[in-house]
């Protein structure tokens, strides 16, 4: 099974924070997909800080085998900041789709909600969601053709 992977690192990074207060194994996660798939693409988005922790996050993540796509990291002056990836990741995956049998969507983020109803109309492929179970949003887990729970397992 051709099978794409699309990571909000962001995302997946602040909810296991928040839920287990562990960081998400993201070769555990690859050696999983793996035994039941051809990897053909995998694209982890991330923001762009420049620090030498994010650095030696990103080698690892391209050492696993993802491209990692960088957004900079904009801090605003009412303290705010943005590094937003979702136009990114929509364009990518609309794209993939079109190619692979699977898609799966590591976020917790219920604008993806529509893409994957979307790709699952179009394209007729299998759009997967690995999430933090209390912090996902419904409407991605009943959008998706399954929904995989990123508990113990998948952790750091």
């Amino acid at each position: 099974m051709k099978t794409a992977l699309f990571v909000d690192v962001q995302n997946i990074y602040y909810t296991c924070r928040q839920a287990y207060g562990r960081q998400f194994n993201y070769r555990k996660f690859w050696q999983k997909i793996s035994a039941v798939g051809d990897i053909t693409m995998a694209n982890a988005y991330a923001t762009h800080r420049g620090d030498d922790g994010q650095l030696k996050f990103q080698n690892a993540l391209k050492h696993i085998g993802f491209t990692v796509k960088l957004k900079p990291y904009i801090s605003r002056a009412d303290g705010s900041s943005k590094g937003d990836w979702d136009v990114g990741i929509t364009i990518d995956v609309l794209e993939a789709a079109e190619q692979v049998d699977r898609v799966i969507l590591l976020s917790g983020d219920g604008d993806f909600d529509l893409l994957l109803e979307k790709i699952k109309r179009k394209h007729k492929v299998q759009a997967d969601v690995f999430g933090v179970p209390a912090l996902t949003a419904d409407s991605l887990i009943d959008s998706a053709s399954e929904f995989f729970p990123i508990e113990e397992e998948l952790l750091l």
